[in-house]
């Protein structure tokens, strides 16, 4: 298991953070830091806060007061939008239009380029670099169709890699996809948190990256519960069951690819 203890600059930073749609509330005055290389889960049952708060951290919720700075700045003022990469609560990629492996994961380099840049010989390294950390090197001029929902799902990890980012946040990354895609994400996640890339993890069920992530905070009632071994959350977390769904803004879509460091409105808009 990663056990890196909490020591670097704080990556992550809420401060009596109240985040929610609108003028509602669903996180209330959090206080919490993640620091650079930690893995951290972020659990709770559904409609507890927990996909709220890291919607907050992207800038697609609204804080409502206290205080989030994501990478030193301000939320939703970072210049650097590859900082920050998002893998989004998604079981497959489908469009109208086939898409090789390639060319989806390229989609995240623009994060670093801007729209109306092209990729040049670095850029297109950085995807291939990011497709072979994913295990699908072999696959890179496949359509992602032809893929199974487990490797599709790691094409979007790839997708949030190829932007190099300092930050990975990943929103149930192991839902509907089978034991062994959960145990080959895994594997390609010690990898990137290896490289000391902090990761964030939303998801109801742990035990799948058990082996990875090593800090766990629980959110139960929009706030902080438990933040701990994720070891020792379980006797937190047990009990947090039937909780009414958390609000969601209007037009918001869950299967957002990428961060930008803009308003509300102009965040992870599908290219």
């Amino acid at each position: 298991m990663t056990d890196r203890p909490p020591t670097g600059p704080g990556v992550i930073d809420l401060r009596g953070a109240t985040i929610g749609y609108g003028d509602v509330p669903i996180v209330r005055d959090v206080d919490l830091t993640v620091r650079a290389g930690e893995a951290v889960a972020v659990l709770g049952s559904n409609g507890s806060g927990k996909t709220t708060l890291a919607r907050g951290l992207l800038g697609l919720a609204t804080v409502l007061g206290g205080e989030v700075r994501v990478l030193g700045a301000p939320v939703g003022r970072l210049r650097e939008r590859g900082r920050v990469g998002y893998v989004p609560q998604r079981h497959s990629i489908s469009g109208a239009v086939p898409a090789t492996v390639r060319e989806v994961a390229g989609v995240g380099r623009l994060a670093r380029l801007g729209l109306f840049r092209r990729l040049g010989t670095t850029d297109r390294a950085a995807v291939v670099d990011a497709v072979t950390a994913v295990g699908l090197a072999d696959r890179l001029d496949d359509p992602v169709a032809s893929l199974s929902g487990g490797q599709q799902r790691r094409v979007l990890v790839a997708r949030a890699l190829a932007a190099e980012p300092e930050l990975l946040i990943m929103d149930e990354p192991t839902a509907g996809v089978d034991a062994a895609s959960q145990e080959a994400l895994a594997g390609v996640l010690a990898g990137i948190s290896a490289r000391g890339t902090t990761l964030v993890v939303v998801t109801h069920e742990s035990a799948p990256l058990a082996g990875v992530l090593s800090r766990a905070v629980v959110i139960d009632h929009g706030r902080v519960a438990y933040d701990g071994p994720l070891a020792e959350a379980a006797a937190h977390d047990e009990h947090l069951h039937h909780h009414p769904p958390e609000r969601e803004p209007t037009g918001y879509r869950m299967d957002q690819p990428t961060v930008t460091a803009g308003p509300r409105t102009d965040a992870d808009r599908e290219r």
